[in-house]
């Protein structure tokens, strides 16, 4: 399939890579996140930073949270990897660039990259002609949800180890699936291998939200819609944490937008961190 015929990744995805690349090119240094492969794989032209969607002061806190979220997993995976847990695996991958950006890391590890078949096809493309090309230890993982098939029996046949530990990571997905869908999710990834983490962001109600981010939510929420993937799933970090315990995970940890502030943006002087009661993250130990 050649990248004409695959399906470009969806607006959610390439505004995700666009905002992180945002940061590297708008935000002064040191950078939470160095992260333009997105955009190099884009390559959306030369008057990207003038679409409505990167405007500075808009996607200011947007930006903070999706750089602060990737760089807390990608720590996490350094930690895991000293740990000697040797697997990865990346629900709803999108444009993640960590297999591109830390080889030297990404090396010893197995990283499987789980996405819809026709944005998977797309990326492989993509990441051939730019020169990056997929070494054995790089496996995209195409699944059809639309078409019901299971991501875990993909996942398998791809070559991963149940047995083996494994950082499972699922950024910016969770607001997309059902509860019921969700569910299943942890209940299935609470089944790895002793050691194994699971991290995954979650959106906590919109009434709950710093009122300083509501109206940003709310457009978010109805240009979901718009588009024909709307927001459907909302949780209170009590909630997720408690759902995580109850699908059979040994521990559950909400790490809120201040810790990731306090982490990554408390030396900074523009005032750029992330919001909190916005996009906030689980990390469950099985």
């Amino acid at each position: 399939m050649t990248t004409a015929e695959a399906a470009a990744p969806d607006s959610t995805a390439a505004r995700t890579a666009l905002w992180r690349a945002l940061h590297v090119n708008i935000d002064p240094a040191p950078h939470v996140l160095e992260d333009e492969v997105g955009l190099k794989l884009l390559a959306p032209g030369d008057d990207w930073l003038a679409r409505g969607d990167m405007n500075p002061q808009f996607t200011r806190p947007f930006r903070a949270s999706v750089v602060a979220r990737s760089r807390f997993i990608e720590d996490l995976i350094a930690q895991q990897l000293a740990h000697g847990v040797s697997q990865y695996v990346i629900l709803g991958a999108g444009l993640d660039s960590f297999a591109q950006r830390w080889p030297e890391l990404a090396s010893r590890l197995t990283v499987f990259e789980i996405d819809q078949p026709g944005a998977q096809a797309w990326k492989r493309q993509r990441l051939i002609d730019m020169g990056f090309g997929l070494p054995d230890w790089l496996r995209l993982v195409p699944v059809d949800f639309e078409a019901s098939d299971s991501w875990w029996s993909k996942l398998v046949a791809a070559g991963f180890d149940p047995a083996q530990p494994a950082v499972v990571a699922s950024m910016g997905v969770s607001m997309y699936l059902t509860g019921e869908a969700n569910r299943a999710t942890l209940r299935q990834i609470s089944s790895l291998a002793r050691g194994s983490i699971f991290a995954m962001s979650f959106l906590v109600p919109i009434e709950l939200a710093d009122p300083a981010m509501r109206p940003g939510l709310e457009m978010a929420v109805a240009a979901a819609h718009k588009s024909g993937t709307p927001f459907v799933s909302f949780y209170t970090p009590g909630e997720i944490t408690s759902l995580a315990l109850a699908s059979g995970f040994g521990e559950a940890e909400h790490v809120s937008g201040d810790q990731l502030a306090q982490r990554y943006f408390s030396q900074r002087h523009d005032g750029l961190r992330p919001p909190n009661n916005a996009e906030e993250l689980l990390v469950a130990r099985v």
